[in-house]
């Protein structure tokens, strides 16, 4: 007999159910692209109105990614210890609250406080989204599901480039850029009261009565065939429920899989500082250049716009290729065209192409990667493992911003500083190829489960060391 979690993962897909998840997730989404985005924006208008050094500027991003990765590591555990539904609110609302005060910050230092507590509702969207969306995908779409949740990132990229393009005329431009921002993120916030608790989360918990609830909506709004189920009984796992919980996740994803853990971890580092780097400092490198703001913004906006298309191509290739292969020869790929795009800098036309080429790249790896970190963990540890491994790439990438407009950019020039970050992704590929399995195809929790308690049995490392 099927368990409740099988009978899940079994259903037909259908946009009117497990669509309306995918949205509401993707929304959220959306809003942390846009957030990070709008600290490149940022940037540079905030270095003209209070009058601010590079490093000074740098800080605009440093605070805001912080405080992401501090709300990776909090609210990924909390969304393993009380529930995805709660956690799915909760972090939209702090974020869309303290950006409405950030804009109305009176200096820089209370500015980027506000910034800082907004990034640590925003830190917790994204592990909590994937882990939500994920537990609500059939298993048959479950890989295209979670690469075209990244479809909201270069939206929400592309969107705050058109809109803070177009807020520049506006005097106090960068408060007027927040506000606009954080009005429909608390509409957001009231909808997603609504969205249902995960049904694999409540079953891992125990909670037989809720989840025998949301599974038996799911198959009769699906329409798929009523057949019996069981919820096993779960096993108490004794773990705090307090501040130490964080921890807890913390030691548990390492004993799960040190190979997985460290491999997801540099993937995460490499590829999204890479990432960021370029997010964060392209408007201000494009002005040093002698572009206007408005071009600078645009040409920045290029890059995410390309990143759209790129989503889709890496929905289309993620089951066919698989998800190692695909982050294996794209991640490298882009941040070669940065390195491309620095040597060519005079030629504005030649460093148009290189940001453009470089967007539909990395949108290409992105994707693929959190699709594949989202099934490499069990149930009990998904969230936390994402969170985990997003709040490490936003503690490295978070402090990138000033020491690239302080040391790496000043002293060893745009070519260098780009050669040695592709390195460094290429290095954790390298790893990526030799310490994780390929998890096309594979159960949510079929191959690799967590077993509370002192055993955990990691995932099987057949094939590991092929892409």
């Amino acid at each position: 007999m099927k368990t409740g979690d099988q009978i899940v993962q079994d259903l037909p897909w259908r946009w009117g159910v497990q669509g309306k998840v995918f949205i509401i997730g993707g929304l959220g989404y959306l809003f942390d692209a846009y957030d990070i985005a709008l600290n490149g924006f940022l940037m540079p208008l905030l270095g003209e109105h209070f009058d601010l050094t590079l490093a000074q500027s740098g800080l605009v991003a440093t605070a805001n990614l912080v405080g992401m990765a501090v709300g990776a590591v909090v609210w990924g555990a909390v969304a393993d210890r009380i529930g995805r539904k709660k956690a799915f609110s909760v972090t939209l609302l702090i974020f869309a609250l303290f950006s409405v005060l950030g804009a109305l910050a009176p200096n820089y230092p209370v500015f980027l406080a506000l910034r800082f507590v907004a990034g640590v509702g925003l830190g917790g969207c994204i592990p909590v989204d994937y882990a939500l969306v994920a537990e609500f995908s059939p298993r048959k779409y479950r890989g295209r599901v979670l690469t075209a949740l990244d479809v909201w990132w270069p939206v929400g990229v592309t969107l705050c480039g058109v809109v803070s393009t177009a807020l520049l005329t506006l005097d106090d431009n960068w408060r007027w850029m927040l506000t606009t921002m954080s009005v429909p993120a608390l509409l957001l916030f009231w909808v997603r009261r609504g969205v249902p608790e995960s049904p694999v989360y409540l079953s891992k918990k125990g909670r037989e009565a809720e989840a025998r609830a949301v599974i038996d909506d799911l198959v009769a709004r699906t329409g798929a065939p009523v057949e019996p189920y069981v919820i096993p009984a779960p096993v108490d796992d004794g773990k705090s429920r307090g501040p130490g919980a964080s921890l807890e996740q913390l030691r548990d994803i390492w004993r799960f899989s040190a190979r997985i853990t460290s491999a997801v971890w540099l993937l995460y580092a490499t590829v999204m500082l890479v990432y960021y780097a370029a997010l964060s400092w392209m408007p201000s490198i494009l002005k040093e250049q002698g572009l206007g703001d408005a071009a600078a913004f645009m040409s920045t906006t290029l890059m995410s716009g390309v990143g759209i298309v790129a989503v889709l191509v890496s929905i289309a290739l993620v089951d066919v290729t698989g998800r190692k292969w695909l982050i294996g020869a794209t991640a490298p790929l882009a941040a070669l065209a940065l390195v491309a795009c620095a040597l060519v800098m005079d030629m504005p036309t030649g460093s148009v192409v290189a940001i453009g080429v470089f967007g539909f790249l990395i949108q290409l790896a992105i994707p693929a990667m959190y699709a594949y970190v989202s099934e490499l963990y069990p149930t009990l540890l998904r969230a936390s493992g994402f969170g985990w491994a997003s709040s490490v790439s936003r503690v490295v990438t978070g402090f990138v911003p000033v020491l690239f407009g302080s040391v790496l950019w000043p002293v060893l020039g745009l070519p260098l500083t780009f050669g040695i970050l592709t390195l460094a992704v290429l290095s954790a590929v390298v790893w990526m190829v030799v310490a994780a399995p390929e998890t096309k195809g594979r159960a949510l929790d079929g191959d690799a489960e967590y077993t509370a308690g002192p055993q955990l049995i990691p995932a099987p490392t057949s094939g590991q060391a092929g892409l």
